[in-house]
């Protein structure tokens, strides 16, 4: 966002560049992903149709396993103009709309879960713009139409998002092998 101070958010971007490229790097809290119980949240990451086009699965998925942050559910679909309309409800009015759905509806998406400590922020983070070098969209997206990820804005979009891509018995709950590592 403009004028960002390096808060939680810079220091979650920082975290997010790959490793062995500069970047801002101050000490702080990390956004580890296997917290405990009480301090984990799901948000929901579109790796959408460019990226698939693109073959940027592996490169998207490697950034939020680096961070520490669990995968509770994958899959890959052919999103129908439904779920377009539902996921993207408050933005049908806007004039680019019919663009966007045949846009989002031209090819495969990969639809995922990840929990973890402040999942939320610091996917919006490492997600960042089209013109941020570091971030997803900044490194992998060619335009700012072709943005290669969706990623929730807040835990209650997170929550509804989910919800629409995902039945509950589809998120797998399983334990982090590193949260005692991370967390004591």
């Amino acid at each position: 966002p403009a004028g960002a101070t390096m808060g939680s958010l810079g220091r979650c971007l920082a975290r997010s560049l790959p490793r062995g490229q500069p970047g801002l790097s101050p000490p702080g809290p990390r956004c580890y992903g296997s917290a405990p119980p009480a301090l984990q949240e799901k948000t929901l990451v579109v790796a959408k149709p460019d990226a698939v086009q693109r073959r940027l699965l592996g490169d998207i998925i490697q950034r939020f396993e680096r961070r520490g942050f669990k995968l509770v559910a994958m899959k890959l679909l052919q999103v129908d103009r439904r779920l377009v309309d539902q996921h993207y409800e408050q933005l049908r009015l806007k004039p680019f709309y019919p663009a966007l759905v045949t846009y989002m509806t031209s090819g495969p998406v990969v639809a995922m879960v990840w929990e973890g400590y402040n999942v939320v922020r610091c996917t919006r983070a490492m997600v960042g713009d089209s013109s941020a070098v570091g971030t997803i969209r900044g490194d992998l997206s060619v335009h700012i139409t072709r943005n290669v990820v969706h990623a929730s804005d807040s835990v209650e979009t997170a929550q509804r998002e989910i919800g629409f891509w995902f039945q509950q018995d589809e998120l797998v709950a399983w334990d982090s092998r590193d949260r005692d590592n991370i967390y004591g």
